[in-house]
């Protein structure tokens, strides 16, 4: 029988990874999540013993108002520079978005080195403030995730309804807040989903620019990897899937819900 070739077959090279790099996994996650490190049998001591600590709380805390602070000083400068880059008017090339994207094409770990050697040099050197020399590096890894989603919705942003707005009456704030938000939610969004989880979850930032001041939800995860109790690092990197899903559910239901408005203009 002679073989035919079907399109259904360019998927397999894609369930193969999904199933050995995604699917199996995160099984294993939730295996060793609920396993007794002693005795190897289904348990739910680690759940135990992260909600009885409050140590593992604080962290997880902590970890979530760095997101939070992250996610919206990113927002806070990277939406403005996102404007002004779609711009056609004055951006008329893509030569300045790529000055924007080239600092991601070094390597992570020189890129932090280097923020620590600045700030350092400038006051601002983790051993004497931690938490700003953190924000500061956060913010700078993760500023061009968040204007590269803005970015690419402001281009497809039709201008003519901010036109609209403002014949009709609306003042520049009213502009803003009723036409230009709404229709650049998609890429707020997306900006926020690129920034808030892998920012809980990054470690190496925190390390490096505080001095091991700073401590995140990664660190610890990390940590309890590092000293082989592979058990509770699971059911800690369990939480963080959860989180993870929990916010891209939010920020679906929350972009269709706004998807489906319309400007008042």
């Amino acid at each position: 029988m002679k073989f035919r070739f079907q399109r259904k077959y360019l998927s397999i090279p894609y369930v193969l990874f999904f199933l050995f790099f995604v699917i199996c996994p995160i099984i294993l996650i939730v295996v060793y999540a609920f396993t007794d490190k002693a005795t190897g049998l289904f348990s739910f001591n680690n759940l135990i013993k992260f909600f009885s600590d409050s140590t593992n709380i604080n962290v997880l805390v902590i970890s979530l108002v760095y997101g939070l602070i992250n996610t919206g000083l990113c927002l806070l400068i990277g939406y403005p520079i996102a404007y002004f880059l779609a711009d056609k008017k004055i951006n008329k090339s893509a030569i300045l978005v790529t000055l924007f994207i080239m600092p991601m094409w070094i390597n992570f770990v020189i890129r932090t080195g280097a923020t620590r050697d600045l700030l350092t040099w400038i006051g601002l050197s983790g051993g004497s403030h931690p938490e700003v020399a953190t924000i500061i590096g956060l913010v700078y890894n993760y500023l061009p995730f968040t204007i590269l989603p803005l970015y690419t919705t402001m281009l497809k942003m039709d201008r003519s309804q901010i036109e609209a707005g403002a014949d009709l009456g609306a003042n520049p704030v009213q502009n803003f807040v009723k036409v230009i938000i709404p229709l650049t939610l998609p890429g707020i969004i997306s900006g926020a989903t690129m920034v808030f989880m892998p920012t809980i979850s990054s470690y190496v930032i925190s390390d490096i620019l505080s001095e091991y001041n700073v401590v995140l939800f990664g660190s610890y995860i990390d940590l309890y990897f590092n000293q082989s109790d592979w058990n509770f690092g699971s059911f800690m990197a369990l939480i963080m899937l959860l989180l993870i899903l929990l916010s891209v559910v939010i920020s679906r239901k929350f972009s269709n819900e706004e998807g489906g408005k319309k400007s008042i203009w």
